[in-house]
C-alpha cells in the first residue's frame, strides 16, 4: 500500500535492557493501524534512529512491514550524513516491503545546494521506491531551498517532503515551484491545519504515537476541506502538541506511550529521562483529554 497523504504516525521504538521490544513495537504498529492512520514512519527521528545500530534499524522496518500487513503506508526512515549509508538503507528498506522511505538532510557534514542535490539524486537512485525527503534544519543545521527540492522533484523516485521548518509560507512558495502531484507533508503537528489550508498534503506525527485517532480526525477534516471543525479539534491538542516538546523528543512521548502502557519509557544515551516538571505536565494534559 502506497498512500502518501493523510496522517503518518512518526513510530517510536520501544526499548527493553537487551534491545528493540519487538512485541511492544509490533503491538503499537497494530494500535495504530486501528486508530485509522494513513501510515506510519519506523526510524526516524522519533524513533531514535541515530542510536539504533544497523542491525536494529533493519529489523524495525521488517517489523513494521510485518504487523502492517499492507493495511496502511510503511514509510521507513533510511536517510544518513553519509550518502552510501543511508543508499544502503534504502536499498535494504525496498528488499524488507516499505512502501516508501523516509530521507533525512544530511547532518552535521553541511553540504552545499549542490552536495545535497547530490546526496538525494544517490539515494533515489538507488532503489525504485517513493522518496521523501525529510527537511529539518532544527536538527541537520542545513535548510533544503525551494530551488533545490524543485530540482529534486524532477527526479523520477523523488515523491515528496517533509517540512519540519514550522515556516508556513514555504508551502506556498514550494507549490510555485513544483507540480502538483508533489506530496507536501508537515513535519510539525502545530502547523498541520494552516500547512493543509495553504496546499499541504498531510502531517508526519509526533503526537499521534499517543493519539492517533484525534489526529487522523484532523486529518481528514482538512482533506474533506472542513477547515473550522479541523481547527476545533486542533485547539484541543494544541496543549498536547507543546507537552510532546517540553524536552527534546522522543523523550516525553516515549513517556506519554508508558502512562498508556503501550511500551516502556526507556530512551538510549545521550537521551535520558524526562524531568519531574515535563513528566507531570504531560500527565495533566493526558488526563484532561481523558487519554489516561
Amino acid at each position: 500500500m502506497t498512500q502518501l497523504k493523510g496522517l503518518f504516525t512518526a513510530l517510536i521504538t520501544p526499548f527493553t535492557a537487551h534491545g528493540v521490544d519487538e512485541k511492544a513495537f509490533q503491538s503499537l504498529v497494530e494500535w495504530q493501524v486501528a486508530q485509522g492512520v494513513q501510515g506510519i514512519v519506523p526510524c526516524g527521528t522519533t524513533g531514535e534512529s541515530p542510536t539504533l545500530t544497523h542491525n536494529e534499524h533493519m529489523r524495525v522496518v521488517e517489523l513494521a512491514v510485518e504487523a502492517a500487513a499492507g493495511r496502511i503506508t510503511v514509510m521507513a526512515g533510511t536517510g544518513s550524513n553519509a550518502t552510501a549509508e543511508a543508499v544502503e538503507f534504502t536499498q535494504q528498506a525496498k528488499k524488507a516491503g516499505a512502501d516508501a522511505v523516509l530521507v533525512v538532510a544530511p547532518y552535521y557534514n553541511k553540504p552545499t545546494a549542490e552536495g545535497q542535490y547530490q546526496h538525494f539524486k544517490a539515494v533515489q537512485d538507488a532503489a525504485e521506491i517513493p522518496n521523501i525527503i525529510y527537511n529539518i534544519p532544527g536538527r541537520s543545521v542545513i535548510n533544503i531551498t525551494d530551488e533545490t527540492l524543485a530540482r529534486l522533484a524532477k527526479l523520477p523516485n523523488v515523491a515528496g517532503i517533509k517540512d519540519a521548518t514550522g515556516d508556513l509560507a514555504r508551502v506556498s512558495t514550494l507549490r510555485q515551484l513544483v507540480d502538483e502531484d508533489f506530496v507536501l507533508l508537515s513535519g510539525e503537528d502545530m502547523t498541520t491545519v494552516g500547512f493543509n489550508a495553504q496546499g499541504g498534503h498531510g502531517c508526519i506525527s509526533v503526537t499521534s504515537n499517543v493519539a492517533p485517532a484525534l489526529c487522523a480526525e484532523i486529518q481528514k477534516h482538512c482533506m474533506d476541506g472542513n477547515y473550522g471543525d479541523a481547527l476545533s479539534l486542533h485547539d484541543r491538542l494544541v496543549p498536547l502538541h507543546q507537552a510532546m516538546f517540553a524536552e527534546t523528543n522522543p523523550i516525553v512521548v516515549k513517556y506519554a506511550a508508558s502512562l498508556m502502557g503501550l511500551c516502556d519509557a526507556q530512551v538510549r544515551l545521550p537521551l535520558t529521562a524526562p524531568s519531574d516538571e515535563a513528566a507531570q505536565r504531560v500527565k495533566a494534559v493526558m488526563q484532561s483529554l481523558k487519554l489516561i
